[in-house]
């Protein structure tokens, strides 16, 4: 659904909530080199204060355990990674959640090169997860989503 496969991401189905946001990590083969291998680790995630376990690159099909801290609670978002490019000009994966993680929808890490200059595109579509607490507290975690996408941002940087 999030397409990282994709240079513009086509309209969906309204049913979730959508974002698209783009930084520019820097310019260069080095800045290109570095960051690439760390999208494809799940690099935008530790470096915004997330644990991810297993810790090993990604792969189509992997279920893995991301763990977040939030007010002093541990809190295990289970996900799994549904798609990966590796392309000489284009590298990331997306992601679904599944249940048990307090939203529900897919995201995305796109790592792109325009010339010289290298950018990470985020991709998420979200709506509210089908069980409690989580359902109730989805007000707060559209906010709590917003200071962890400016995160993601600057992850690479």
């Amino acid at each position: 659904m999030t397409n990282p496969d994709l240079d513009h991401w086509p309209p969906g189905d309204g049913k979730y909530r959508r974002s698209e946001a783009l930084s520019v990590i820097g310019t260069g083969d080095a800045v290109w080199e570095r960051a690439s291998a760390e999208v494809l680790r799940w690099g935008v995630k530790t470096a915004s204060g997330f644990a991810v376990s297993p810790d090993a690159p990604v792969e189509p099909g992997d279920r893995v355990e991301v763990t977040a801290r939030l007010f002093g609670v541990r809190i295990i978002e289970p996900v799994e990674v549904v798609a990966v490019v590796v392309e000489p000009d284009r590298v990331g994966f997306s992601y679904r959640t599944l249940p048990g993680h307090p939203v529900s929808g897919e995201e995305a890490f796109v790592l792109s090169r325009h010339g010289d200059e290298v950018r990470l595109t985020v991709r998420s579509l979200t709506c509210a997860a089908p069980q409690q607490p989580w359902r109730a507290l989805f007000p707060l975690l559209l906010i709590v989503q917003g200071v962890v996408r400016r995160r993601y941002l600057r992850a690479l940087r």
